[in-house]
Formats: structure tokens, C-alpha cells, sequence
């Protein structure tokens, strides 16, 4: 009766030490899988240092005074530490002012689009209205239309009803915008939503509202962090309507103020370089605040 035993004892040190073998094998095969690795790796560290190039460059003129960068020109090591041009842009432009009206607008443009998004995704994906794909079809239409072709009528509309250089016209075009994009998108996942789980929330009572908020929104959750993060980064750099509905001083935004640092014929390459450098700084950090938030939101739909 022992020899059995002794066998299949050592059967199982020879199976796990082939599987050990096995797992040294795969890890030496992860680090060694030939040349075309660091080729791809090298060039993607290529493509990265060719994206730092013109913040390097901003970075470098933000800090030289205008008469260095005339004699030296713009790829030169600053032959002084210059900050005029930023207190300069400080003051003149008022970027505080610019700075609460972007984060004021961006803010509420992302979580109002987020939300009405969300409603009209419902709608659509989930209580499956008549002509669902002509509706879609249509949202997908409007984020097509460039918006030199919708500024005039925007602009002749806000006119006749009063809201012309104010800000809250600015939100409304753009949550219009923006929703009309998380529309197409979480219609399209929503559509897809499992029927088993909205059957089972309504045979325990759930009204529609209840499932939205208490079945629909915390998987599609993800989704959303996503869009809001897009929301606020895409309405942030937004110049062209912002310029056309804003004129006055205490409404523009930060890129229609970096804007106005140029004249018809001159412009002050320093000071518009450290105008840049602090009106990248909001978006950065905001970016790296997120940053978790954003990856997360992204692993969790293509898991799903």
C-alpha cells in the first residue's frame, strides 16, 4: 500500500515543478521577446518627447524678456529669469476673473450635460421609443455640424432673447452640444443594458425613476466620470463661440483672454507664452486630480 502512495507523491512534486518551470519560462519569455520590443518602445518614447516639445518651448520663453527672444530667438537659454511677462498677463488680462468664469462654465456645462445625457439616454436605450435609431442618427448629426456654421444663428437667437454676452448663454450652447454627444454614446451602451436585471427591479416595485438612479446609474456610473472629465476638458478650451458671445471683459473666458494677447500686427511672444504656461496649469491639474478617476472609468467599460 506505501509504494502507491510514494508514486503519486511523486508525481505531484514532479507536476509542480513543472509548473514552476512553466512560470519561469513565461517570465523570462515577458522580458526577452526579441528586438521588435524596444522597437515599438522607442518609438513610443519618441512620440512622447515629440508631444513635450512645444511645452518645453512655452516653458522656456515664458521666462525671457522680450528683447532675448528678438536678439536670441525662441530655442535659446534665457540669459535671465523674466517674469514680467507673467505678472503682466496677471494683471492686464485679469486672469482671475478668467479663470472663476472657465471653471464656472466648464464646470456646469459637464455636470449638466452629464445629467440631461443620462435622461435622454434612458429614454432612449432603456424605454425604447419609437424611431430610436433616427434619434440617435440625429444626435450623431449634430455633433457633425461645425460650429462656424451654428454661430450665426446662436448668435442672432441670443440677440433677440436677451442673453447675448452673458454667460449663462455659453453654458447652454455648449451642454446642448455636449449632451447631444453623451446622448449618441450612452444610448448606444445603454441599448445593450441587460433586461433581466430592469425585469427583476420592476417585479420588486421599482418605478422607472427608481431604476434609473438605483439599477441604471451605478453600472453606467464609470461611463459617466468618463464624459464629465471630457465634458469640462473640451468645454475649458473652447475659443471660437466664447469669442463671438463674449465681448465684454468680465465674461471671457482664459482662452479668449490668452487670445487678446495678440495684436493686428505685433505681439509679445514672452508675454503670450506665460500666458499659455498659467492658463495650462487649471487643466493639468485637473487632469492629474482625475487621472485615477479617468483610467478607472475607462477599465471599467472595456471590461464590461
Amino acid at each position: 500500500m506505501s509504494v502507491p502512495v510514494l508514486a503519486r507523491a511523486g508525481d505531484t512534486v514532479s507536476a509542480g515543478q513543472r509548473q514552476a518551470d512553466r512560470r519561469a519560462v513565461r517570465a523570462r519569455d515577458r522580458f526577452h521577446r526579441g528586438p521588435g520590443r524596444w522597437i515599438v518602445l522607442a518609438i513610443i518614447v519618441a512620440g512622447a518627447a515629440l508631444m513635450l516639445v512645444p511645452f518645453a518651448l512655452m516653458l522656456l520663453n515664458a521666462f525671457k524678456s522680450p528683447a532675448d527672444y528678438s536678439t536670441n530667438g525662441p530655442l535659446s537659454w534665457p540669459t535671465e529669469f523674466y517674469t514680467k511677462g507673467l505678472t503682466t498677463y496677471w494683471t492686464e488680462s485679469d486672469y482671475p476673473l478668467k479663470l472663476w468664469n472657465s471653471t464656472l462654465i466648464a464646470g456646469t456645462v459637464a455636470v449638466a450635460a452629464v445629467l440631461i445625457s443620462l435622461l435622454n439616454a434612458y429614454a432612449i436605450g432603456v424605454g425604447r421609443v419609437k424611431g430610436r435609431l433616427w434619434i440617435v442618427a440625429l444626435f450623431l448629426l449634430g455633433n457633425m455640424i461645425p460650429q462656424e456654421a451654428l454661430v450665426y444663428p446662436l448668435y442672432f437667437l441670443a440677440k433677440e432673447v436677451g442673453l447675448y454676452n452673458t454667460k449663462l448663454v455659453v453654458i447652454i450652447i455648449f451642454t446642448v452640444i455636449q449632451s447631444a454627444f453623451g446622448t449618441y454614446l450612452l444610448a448606444s451602451v445603454l441599448g445593450t443594458f441587460p433586461k433581466a436585471l430592469l425585469e427583476a427591479a420592476a417585479l420588486d416595485g421599482a418605478s422607472r425613476w427608481q431604476i434609473l438612479w438605483k439599477v441604471v446609474f451605478p453600472i453606467v456610473r464609470p461611463t459617466l466620470s468618463v464624459l464629465l472629465i471630457f465634458f469640462f476638458i473640451w468645454t475649458w478650451n473652447e475659443f471660437f463661440i466664447p469669442l463671438v458671445m463674449l465681448i465684454d471683459n468680465a465674461t471671457q473666458t482664459v482662452p479668449v483672454a490668452l487670445a487678446s494677447l495678440q495684436g493686428d500686427r505685433l505681439m509679445d511672444a514672452p508675454t503670450t507664452n506665460a500666458g499659455a504656461l498659467i492658463s495650462l496649469i487649471p487643466a493639468v491639474i485637473f487632469f492629474l486630480i482625475f487621472q485615477r478617476t479617468l483610467t478607472r472609468g475607462v477599465t471599467a467599460g472595456a471590461i464590461k
